[in-house]
């Protein structure tokens, strides 16, 4: 089912404004990842944020399923430089290579199963070039941080450029079954008391479980980091960011 934070052009239009990309660690770790890099694609774009900060100087792809985001990022200024395109990093093949393929924003968590996984990380190997590397990144499960988005710990007030003063929070609710939490995000407009509401749902893989998938898509990890600050993972950790290359 399409996810409506993210297909909705009205709740799409909130993206950037959460995300805060000039404070991202993430987005930071990046552009050095890329310095020396010819080519990079970008799956799961989203906005095109980190996209067009990296094209200019070398060919970026960026590749999202959701036509409100990329329509957001086709507008943005420098976006003539990227090609933005719409598709699954499960079945995706563009038939090119790239040294960087990257899959940021814990986005690698909206790949519900183990079979879902597996095709992504298919997808990163096929795309990679000889000597390129990959990075992704999901959440440590044994942190439960799922706890920590419920409406009063969420709860924020945004200022928008189109709906001015909103208020914003979260609720989330873990399937001990599946391992899956749906959690939900709520816009409510103050000037006219109107909410836009999402319900997204995102697995929480283990490292273990990572490590093995890597490994059958014919990938290797180089380094495991804990988080985008460049620290090396360890128990406690609350980032799996594996850095690697082909096998």
């Amino acid at each position: 089912m399409e996810d409506r934070l993210y297909h909705d052009p009205a709740l799409a239009d909130f993206y950037d404004l959460e995300n805060g990309w000039d404070r991202s660690e993430d987005f930071t770790f990046c552009q050095a990842l890329a310095a020396d890099a010819d080519s990079v694609l970008d799956l799961g774009c989203g906005t095109g944020e980190l996209a067009v900060a990296l094209s200019g100087d070398r060919m970026v792809v960026g590749v999202d399923p959701a036509p409100a985001m990329l329509e957001i990022a086709r507008a943005k200024p420098g976006a003539a430089h990227v090609d933005f395109i719409e598709g699954d990093a499960r079945t995706l093949r563009l038939g090119r290579r790239f040294a960087l393929v990257m899959l940021t924003g814990h986005a690698f968590q909206v790949f519900l199963t183990r079979e879902d996984r597996r095709a992504a990380l298919a997808t990163i190997a096929a795309h990679l070039a000889p000597g390129g590397r990959f990075i992704f990144d999901s959440r440590e499960p044994a942190c439960r941080e799922w706890e920590e988005w419920g409406p009063e710990e969420s709860r924020r007030r945004l200022e928008h450029p189109r709906f001015g003063a909103v208020q914003a929070w979260n609720d989330a609710a873990f399937d001990a079954g599946t391992g899956i939490v749906t959690y939900e995000t709520h816009y409510e407009i103050e000037q006219t008391g109107q909410r836009l509401s999402a319900a997204s749902r995102i697995a929480f893989p283990t490292k273990e479980e990572l490590e093995a998938l890597i490994a059958d898509a014919g990938l290797r990890v180089e380094r495991w980091y804990g988080d985008w600050q460049g620290k090396a993972w360890a128990p406690g950790a609350r980032e799996l960011i594996p850095l690697g290359t082909l096998a």
